[in-house]
C-alpha cells in the first residue's frame, strides 16, 4: 500500500488571509466597524468559518445576534476568495515530488470543502490531491480526529500515514489519530514551535521529501 500524506491547507500549503482579510473587512465595513489586519486575520483562522467569525465579531464588539447575518455573507463569498491567495514558494514542487515517489496525498481543512476545493482549482494543485476533506465533509472538524481518519482511508488506508500542518489545531489532531505530523513553521501557529507536538519541523518546501521519506524510514 502507498504511503499517505495528508495535507492542511490554510497557513500549510496557502496563505489565503489576504483574500480572508478582504471578505472580513467588507462585513465589517458593513456593520460600521473597524478593519482586520493581516496578523488578526491569521490569528483567527484555524477553527473553520464559524469561529472565525466570532472572534471577528468579538474583536470588534459587534454582538452575538449578528452572528448569523455576517456568517452568511462570509459563506456567499468565500468561494471566489482565490485572488489574492498563493502556495507557500515550493510548494507545487514538493507536492510533484512526493506524488512522483509514489505517495498519495490529501487535504485534511477546517475551510469549507467547497471553497477548499475553489481555491485548489484556481491555483492548478487539484491535480495532486486523492481526497480533499473539508470543515462540513463530515459533522465532526479538527482537532476531532475523524475527518483526519476518513481522508487515510479514502487515500486507502494503508499503515504509512503522515499529516503536514502549520498549527496547534493540526498538532492535535495528529496526536489524536495516533500519526507523526510534520509542522510547517511559517504557517498560521500561535504558540512558539517548541510547545507544539511534532515529529519533525520545517519552514522551506523543499526540505518536505526528505522529511516525508525519514519519517516513512
Amino acid at each position: 500500500m502507498p504511503p499517505a500524506i495528508v495535507f492542511d491547507l490554510d497557513g500549510t500549503l496557502i496563505d489565503s488571509a489576504p483574500d480572508i482579510q478582504g471578505i472580513a473587512n467588507r462585513l465589517l465595513a458593513g456593520a460600521g466597524a473597524a478593519p482586520l489586519d493581516l496578523d488578526e486575520v491569521r490569528a483567527f483562522i484555524g477553527n473553520g468559518m464559524s469561529v472565525f467569525v466570532a472572534r471577528m465579531r468579538a474583536a470588534r464588539g459587534i454582538p452575538d445576534s449578528d452572528h448569523a447575518g455576517l456568517l452568511a455573507g462570509f459563506t456567499e463569498a468565500y468561494d471566489e476568495a482565490v485572488h489574492l491567495t498563493q502556495p507557500y514558494p515550493g510548494v507545487a514542487s514538493a507536492l510533484a515530488a512526493l506524488s512522483g515517489s509514489g505517495c498519495r496525498l490529501g487535504i485534511c481543512t477546517n475551510k469549507p470543502v467547497r471553497p477548499a476545493r475553489a481555491v485548489l482549482h484556481h491555483l492548478g494543485l487539484s491535480h495532486h490531491f486523492a481526497a480533499i476533506l473539508g470543515g462540513d465533509s463530515l459533522p465532526q472538524r479538527k482537532p476531532d480526529p475523524a475527518p483526519l481518519l476518513a481522508g487515510f482511508e479514502a487515500l486507502g488506508g494503508g499503515a504509512r500515514r503522515i499529516y503536514v500542518g502549520d498549527s496547534e489545531v493540526d498538532a492535535e489532531t495528529a496526536q489524536r489519530a495516533g500519526v507523526p505530523f510534520l509542522l510547517f513553521t511559517r504557517g498560521y501557529r500561535k504558540a512558539p514551535v517548541a510547545e507544539i507536538p511534532h515529529s519533525a519541523a520545517f519552514d522551506d518546501f523543499a526540505e518536505l521529501p526528505a522529511l516525508v521519506a525519514a519519517s516513512l524510514g
